[in-house]
């Protein structure tokens, strides 16, 4: 960001005239604090390719404060004889048209102002049209999000130009009160976001220790947008998941298997609900078994948390597999590993219980990438 002190003393470092002409009738502009190509050209009746072949620019068309811009203005046509004056029969279908021309240009601003204001008020919206001479940071302080979020949410790059009519995703937040035992990792994996994204939102050292009582701004992280010109997949809607039938998983043996599975069962029993997005999202899957049967760990991997998650999840166990691959045992009746120990593949985490919101004795078990969760379906073995 540059500071006002820099624009202040370009300010004065520029000639000051004795007039300044309308914008539509300068052939010089000199760029002033937050203007853009688009908004000069728009001011001063030209087209903004015209203004950018006049002054030589390139894309991203970025123009700099006291720049001086060419503008190309047409040659004035030569003069004619004066031509008779139109009878009177002539001039009431000239007033008609300059009348339709006026109501049409009403209309169009009539639209254009139902349209944003459809949109909802800026602090609300979750995409936003770019207007004319607007800037990312304009647009920031409008929606009341920081700007290297919307910047991230988008894939811009250093200037962070915006360009009129782009359409801009807007990265909504939510908020979470830090209470006792709150670790950034338990915020992080609640929330599915990275703790790093959830302390560059607020500010903080990643590595330092959360405190009761703060307020932190859990920011919504958006896919980037697709590019030029591809299309983007619409999913079809799904039923409710548990509507699905119950699923017979097999125990988790050296059974071969068509194809190389990431991880491998954690206990053996039916789905009673499957993993879902959506309205109706599930993060995971909850497989039924009998109280006190042993959840095995599903890869080596290190304990990241191991204890009592009280809204949902109830016994939990989270571990950390590397490359960004967590998985997560909830439900448990007890919990056998402590925070930080390393466990190989097939040891036990815990024991099958009915904690937190299981609907019976059952594992809730979920698979996370980089915060996001994944179908553990796609990455367990299939049943024979």
């Amino acid at each position: 960001m540059i500071p006002k002190s820099l624009f202040l003393l370009a300010a004065l470092a520029l000639p000051i005239a004795p007039a300044v002409a309308a914008p539509r009738d300068e052939t010089v502009h000199v760029v002033e604090p937050g203007e853009t190509l688009n908004g000069i050209a728009n001011r001063a009746g030209v087209s903004s390719e015209a203004l950018a072949k006049a002054n030589g620019l390139k894309a991203p068309y970025v123009v700099r404060l006291g720049q001086k811009l060419a503008i190309p203005r047409s040659r004035p046509a030569p003069v004619k004889t004066a031509a008779p004056k139109p009878d009177n029969a002539a001039a009431p279908a000239r007033a008609s048209g300059a009348s339709a021309t006026a109501k049409a240009a009403a209309a169009a601003s009539s639209t254009a102002k139902a349209a944003i204001a459809a949109a909802g008020p800026p602090e609300q919206e979750s995409v936003h049209v770019v207007q004319p001479g607007e800037t990312l940071g304009g647009i920031a302080a409008a929606a009341k999000v920081p700007r290297v979020l919307i910047a991230e949410a988008n894939g811009l790059q250093p200037p962070y130009a915006v360009r009129s009519g782009q359409k801009l995703q807007i990265p909504r937040t939510r908020r979470h009160t830090v209470k006792a035992g709150d670790t950034g990792f338990s915020i992080s994996y609640k929330y599915a976001v990275p703790w790093e994204q959830v302390a560059l939102a607020n500010g903080l050292d990643p590595a330092a220790p959360v405190k009761p009582g703060q307020t932190l701004l859990i920011p919504t992280l958006l896919d980037p947008p697709p590019a030029s010109g591809a299309s983007v997949p619409v999913a079809a809607p799904t039923s409710a998941p548990t509507a699905a039938p119950l699923l017979a998983i097999p125990a988790p043996q050296s059974t071969p298997t068509t194809r190389s599975a990431r991880f491998a069962w954690p206990v053996s029993g039916p789905i009673r609900r499957g993993f879902a997005t959506g309205a109706n999202h599930h993060d995971g899957i909850d497989i039924k078994a009998p109280e006190a049967t042993m959840v095995r760990a599903a890869a080596a991997g290190t304990v990241r948390f191991a204890g009592m998650e009280k809204e949902q999840f109830g016994n939990l166990v989270v571990l950390d597999h590397g490359d960004g691959w967590f998985t997560a045992y909830a439900f448990l009746s007890r919990v056998t590993v402590k925070e930080g120990a390393r466990v190989a593949a097939g040891e036990r985490v815990g024991l099958v219980g009915s904690t937190g919101l299981a609907k019976g004795n059952e594992l809730h078990f979920e698979v996370r990438q980089n915060g996001k969760p994944v179908d553990p379906l796609d990455e367990l073995p299939k049943a024979p």
